[in-house]
């Protein structure tokens, strides 16, 4: 028992780490926008908003995959202690992602005009072409991260993130404000300089993204290369020990198995992703079909990409590193045949991603104005609806990324690809009529992704009974977290709006005092949160002691 306990904290220690660098580099993704908004306003977060989709597709496609196939196989043969085979998968992985990233980038540099031109943004043809580069970047960084995730430490990759992130943040900012004063100039002359401001800024703030991901792979480098002739070592006395015994994998052999375990994850995450640019492309088409101003749909997108789905992808990310670390760690229980270790492990990520998103969905639905207004300056009403209209969507998205890992763990590649195809289909034609039946705009695209998560919940969760024969566990996963943020949010928006009032007598500006009623009011929401899940029992000491760090 302790053995398991001991074993469930690692596991999470590890998802821990890069759950909280993912946290951490959204937090700063989400500060250094506030800026950027500031610099190029609406529009020009249409345009940044449109390359960064046209970029993330691209990225799935050569790279995105490379790192959760990697960490997977790595992990499977570290189980086996054949550290060679490991290494050359490793080696093998970096060949591949040399060459999909660098396709990627030529397809990306050559073809922006053609794809912003059909995505109806064609001032974002130059952040586009600024991306291309990257592609390569990140694909080789995304192997090198896999690589270090299969040998079970989290840390490189965590603190390599957080060092994008901040590099990203600086240079973002510089740039955009460089280029913003250069498009305008440029714009002057061709009659257009609000666009072309707006759409240079765009590209300035793209560069930072470039700019970040090769410090981060220069870290990653540094670390490989001190780490190397330790490993190099092992491999030696490995041969040594097994002499002629030892089982080494062809390079033929690496790149088939390297390409079978790829090819269902490109799959099920492209698709699982891709309905971000083809909402764009739908939404833009139909609106301008139905009447709407380029202004208009431009502006809403806007809004949409850099508002919403930056805030509420901060949570999200806790369950797309636990899911990250899962899948080595249920690939190695699987490869051992020990499924009760694998139900447990299943058991406690569930556990720890409902802890978490069950009150950042409340959270961020009570307080959405108060944040917006906060963070972007931005008191209107049409963002922090959206917010409030999706904001379930972040609790139906954390369990379907887990459990599309728990699948690819389990070595169900396939599976998750069949249910996201079916998703994605029946989420556009839910999109299509919210638009042309009940002309929702903007809404249509919010409540077709909440639909796409909770499909994408239920066909998930189905095929883990199936094939791990696991059964959830209902109140103390759900329905307790839920409870109580339920009672979180109403005492956070009771609390709020005291603050209001009360402060109002004193003579404070509005600005400021909503910035420390909103931040009081987080505060004082996360006391009750934990309050009712340990009055409701929802927390007992060995949850806390098999979370991350309860054994210390």
């Amino acid at each position: 028992m302790a053995s398991n306990r001991k074993t469930e904290s690692a596991f999470l220690v590890q998802g821990s780490i890069l759950a909280i660098a993912s946290m951490i580099s959204r937090i700063i993704g989400l500060i250094y926008r506030i800026p950027l908004t500031a610099i190029f306003g609406d529009h020009g977060s249409d345009y940044y908003g449109a390359a960064m989709e046209v970029y993330s597709i691209l990225l799935l496609i050569s790279s995105y995959s490379l790192p959760l196939a990697v960490s997977k196989l790595v992990s499977t043969r570290m189980a086996m202690r054949e550290r060679k085979n490991a290494f050359r998968i490793f080696k093998g992985a970096l060949l591949f992602a040399i060459v999909t990233g660098t396709l990627a980038g030529l397809i990306v540099y050559f073809g922006a005009r053609e794809i912003t031109v059909y995505l109806k943004t064609p001032l974002s043809v130059f952040a586009l072409q600024v991306l291309a580069p990257t592609l390569l970047i990140v694909a080789i960084l995304g192997v090198i991260r896999g690589f270090f995730q299969g040998m079970g430490t989290m840390m490189p990759s965590a603190i390599s993130q957080l060092l994008e992130q901040i590099i990203n943040a600086v240079v973002s900012i510089w740039m955009a404000v460089m280029l913003f004063g250069y498009g305008k100039r440029i714009g002057a002359v061709l009659g257009n300089p609000d666009s072309y401001a707006q759409a240079y800024g765009a590209a300035g703030g793209t560069i930072g993204t470039g700019a970040g991901a090769m410090i981060a792979l220069l870290f990653m480098l540094v670390v490989f290369l001190i780490y190397r002739p330790g490993f190099k070592k092992r491999i030696r006395q490995e041969q040594n020990f097994h002499g002629e015994n030892t089982h080494t994998e062809s390079y033929a052999t690496v790149f088939k198995v390297l390409l079978f375990t790829i090819v269902p994850v490109l799959l099920s995450t492209t698709v699982y992703n891709i309905s971000n640019i083809i909402d764009m492309g739908v939404f833009k088409h139909l609106a301008a079909r139905q009447g709407y101003e380029e202004v208009t749909y431009s502006g809403m997108w806007g809004i949409f990409s850099m508002k919403y789905r930056t805030l509420v992808n901060v949570p999200i990310a806790i369950a797309s590193a636990l899911a990250a670390s899962s899948v080595p760690s249920i690939a190695t229980a699987f490869a051992e045949s020990d499924m009760r270790m694998v139900r447990r492990k299943i058991h406690v990520a569930m556990r720890y991603i409902m802890i978490v998103s069950l009150p950042c969905a409340v959270g961020i639905g009570v307080l959405a104005s108060p944040i917006l207004q906060l963070l972007f300056h931005d008191g209107r009403i049409l963002p922090a609806r959206l917010i409030q209209a999706g904001a379930i969507s972040i609790v139906f998205y954390s369990i379907s990324t887990l459990s599309n890992a728990v699948l690819q763990g389990l070595n169900r590649m396939k599976v998750p690809v069949t249910h996201a195809v079916f998703s994605l289909i029946a989420h556009v034609v839910l999109l299509v009529g919210l638009m042309l039946v009940a002309d929702l705009n903007i809404y249509a695209v919010v409540l077709a992704n909440t639909f796409f998560s909770l499909l994408m919940c239920f066909l998930n969760g189905r095929s883990i009974k199936k094939y791990a024969r696991y059964r959830q566990e209902i109140p103390r996963t759900f329905v307790i977290p839920a409870i109580s943020s339920l009672f979180m949010g109403g005492g956070v928006y009771g609390v709020y709006h005291l603050l209001m009032k009360l402060t109002q007598m004193g003579g404070i500006s509005e600005r400021l005092l909503s910035a420390l009623a909103t931040g009081l009011s987080i505060v004082l929401g996360m006391v009750i949160y934990f309050f009712f899940m340990i009055l409701l029992r929802g927390l007992s000491e060995s949850d806390l002691r098999s979370f991350p760090l309860g054994g210390y």
